[in-house]
């Protein structure tokens, strides 16, 4: 195999690893980003079952105000009870005394009906608060590891960089153009020919052209996608029956 196509061959391999280093550092923030929306929304599902019991707490605190108001407004009737002096008024305050003890009712009712959602809701808040817990520990642990991450990607891009302008430096300029223009264009500039066939584009090469290939003595390009071509002769492995 000539020397450029080797070097071209591991600037590939090089450019190939900077690329998908490169693409998990970007991946990094997005993760982080979706950790924080995970512990926005449970922080937001918490809130929620709090703001619901406050509002249980409030209304059975309503309900016991308007319950004491009723109170002292049947001990005021039943003590003009006794000082009316005629049956018609005796019968129009037993009505009142009977109006207002339907609404004490009425208001005990409600009371304990928000005693009972409200203890339900307190268990459903401690749900809550223990599931928060636990994704707020994750968030700051898989946010470590992350940022572990992060830097670790960092430096691997730092030397691949560093190795890929070294190995480029040895290429002549013709090459490294023409590594660089199909790079630009397709991504992947280097590709293996196998079974007669480009491996990235998978088009068919004429027969002529991948016998030329085989012998790795010069620079072709593939006809359909121009990537530049090498034919690995080193045989396939079997695995062992």
């Amino acid at each position: 195999m000539i020397p450029d196509l080797e070097r071209l061959i591991q600037l590939q391999k090089v450019a190939s690893r900077l690329d998908k280093s490169e693409a998990d550092l970007v991946q990094v923030p997005k993760d982080k980003e979706a950790l924080a929306a995970r512990l926005a929304e449970e922080r937001s599902r918490l809130e929620t079952a709090r703001g619901a019991l406050q509002a249980s707490q409030k209304a059975r605190k309503q309900f016991e105000a308007e319950l004491q108001d009723l109170e002292q407004r049947r001990s005021k009737y039943k003590g003009q009870l006794m000082e009316v002096k005629t049956n018609k008024e005796y019968t129009a305050m037993l009505h009142e005394i009977e109006a207002v003890e339907r609404e004490v009712r009425g208001r005990e009712d409600l009371i304990l009906g928000e005693m009972e959602k409200a203890e339900t809701l307190q268990a459903e808040v401690s749900r809550e608060e223990a599931e928060f817990k636990a994704v707020e520990e994750r968030f700051k642990s898989e946010g470590r590891v992350l940022d572990e991450r992060a830097a670790a990607l960092e430096q691997d891009i730092g030397q691949l960089r560093a190795e890929r302008d070294a190995v480029a430096a040895t290429l002549s300029e013709a090459v490294l153009e023409l590594y660089s223009r199909v790079a630009r264009r397709r991504g992947v500039a280097v590709a293996e020919a196998k079974d007669g066939a480009c491996q990235v584009c998978h088009v068919k090469l004429r027969l002529q052209m991948y016998a030329e290939l085989k012998r790795n003595e010069q620079i072709l390009q593939c006809p359909s996608c121009n990537r530049i071509l090498f034919f690995d002769p080193t045989p396939a492995t079997v695995p062992a029956p």
